[in-house]
């Protein structure tokens, strides 16, 4: 391998992207001195020059010219007779820089030279990107979607590095193909086997707080904070805002004119629904904000437990709980209180609990109708057939029976 293919070899890596010129020729330095140390022992008399531009380098080897009888050291003396041979004019005393031909080193050493060049730039691009990913934790990325597994999709970045969206950190409903651009907000990164690991979600509360700050102009200026988001992904959120400027409506600037804004952030997630509620340190109005859209009649608070008893009229306990329970569950995460709702009506005493009927009604039944608020007779009655069938697990025929055994009481 000749001198020139030297020069090809660096040119492969000179234009790489996340390694600054400086380092680059630290790099080549370190590596051609290992080089020259292996063939001469040391490297400490020799002087690399390397030229970035063009992609060229030299080396110079410098020794001092003796007397032929006054050798000591080989490797940074040369004897008078053989320095004369070089150039005519030199003189015992003076300094001879010689310059190094690449091609004496042999074809095993230069190809052991670029392949340790090859490891320490991948090497350190490894290291550019750890840090880079590693200062953007938390902020949104735009990539596009190079591979698809069953747990895991491939997302390319715009400088082509690799990025891990996993299924877990998916909204249930996302499906991503090979081309598709993708939003995401950098979850965490970290080092595997000295490869950056850099992990993203679409799930994650903090996804849709920078979606706010895409979105609303008053969050990202600081004039609304962001108090506390909770996050069923892709069916429901809640979203507490605050503003110190009694002159904004936090609320009525997220969602926007006519729910402008609110509408972007909407279709990103998949049609998930969110409320946004106004913070407020008057705990049991915040627990009633938080179970919106549900109107809330009074609330019991026992503080040492952090429990919430909520009264709700009958046909508001279903709106409190919400499809498949997410609304109560939110806004217990969104409070830190545990939630009971418990109905509030004048009817409760000609009312019937269902666990009366648990002679006639098989009990998992009693339970699957209880998971969506109707704990009584006539709260089941109350509500229509296809509701009862959309909002259970329940078959048509199976809740015709039970309203027929419930109705028999009341007749």
């Amino acid at each position: 391998m000749e001198h020139s293919q030297l020069v090809d070899a660096f040119s492969e890596f000179k234009e790489l992207k996340n390694i600054d010129r400086a380092s680059m020729m630290s790099i080549l330095e370190d590596v051609f001195r290992g080089m020259i140390k292996k063939k001469y022992g040391t490297a400490d008399n020799f002087d690399i020059v390397i030229n970035t531009d063009k992609g060229d380098l030299e080396a110079f080897r410098n020794r001092l010219i003796v007397a032929d009888e006054e050798v000591t050291d080989e490797s940074t003396q040369i004897p008078y007779s053989e320095a004369v041979k070089i150039e005519p004019d030199f003189e015992i005393g003076e300094d001879l820089a010689e310059e190094v031909r690449f091609s004496d080193f042999g074809r095993r050493a230069v190809l052991a030279a670029r392949q340790n060049l090859m490891a320490r730039v991948q090497e350190l691009e490894k290291e550019g990107i750890f840090k880079k990913y590693k200062d953007r934790v938390g902020e949104i990325i735009t990539g596009e979607v190079y591979q698809t597994w069953k747990k895991e999709s491939l997302i390319m970045d715009d400088d082509g590095n690799e990025l891990i969206l996993p299924k877990s950190e998916q909204i249930p409903s996302d499906f991503f193909k090979k081309g598709d651009n993708v939003r995401a907000v950098v979850l965490r990164v970290e080092m595997m086997n000295a490869t950056p690991k850099i992990i993203l979600s679409r799930t994650s509360p903090l996804f849709l707080e920078r979606l706010f700050e895409l979105e609303v102009p008053e969050v990202f200026d600081g004039l609304i904070t962001i108090k506390k988001i909770v996050r069923e992904p892709g069916e429901r959120a809640k979203v507490a805002v605050e503003s110190y400027d009694d002159r904004i409506d936090p609320v009525g600037a997220c969602v926007g004119m006519k729910g402008s804004r609110i509408h972007g952030i909407v279709r990103e997630l998949r049609n998930e629904n969110i409320d946004v509620i106004n913070f407020t340190n008057n705990l049991p109005l915040y627990i009633s904000r938080a179970l919106s859209p549900a109107k809330i009649t009074t609330i019991k608070l026992d503080d040492e437990k952090h429990h919430a008893s909520v009264f709700l009229k009958p046909d508001q306990v279903s709106l409190a709980i919400g499809k498949g329970g997410h609304n109560i569950k939110l806004a217990g995460k969104l409070t830190g209180y545990q939630i009971d709702v418990y109905r509030d009506t004048e009817d409760d005493a000609e009312d019937v609990d269902l666990e009366e009927f648990s002679d006639e009604i098989e009990p998992w039944i009693i339970d699957e109708l209880k998971s969506i608020g109707c704990d009584t007779a006539k709260s089941v009655i109350d509500i229509p057939i296809e509701d009862l069938v959309k909002r259970t697990d329940l078959e048509e025929e199976t809740i015709k029976e039970v309203i027929r055994i419930l109705k028999v009481e009341f007749e």
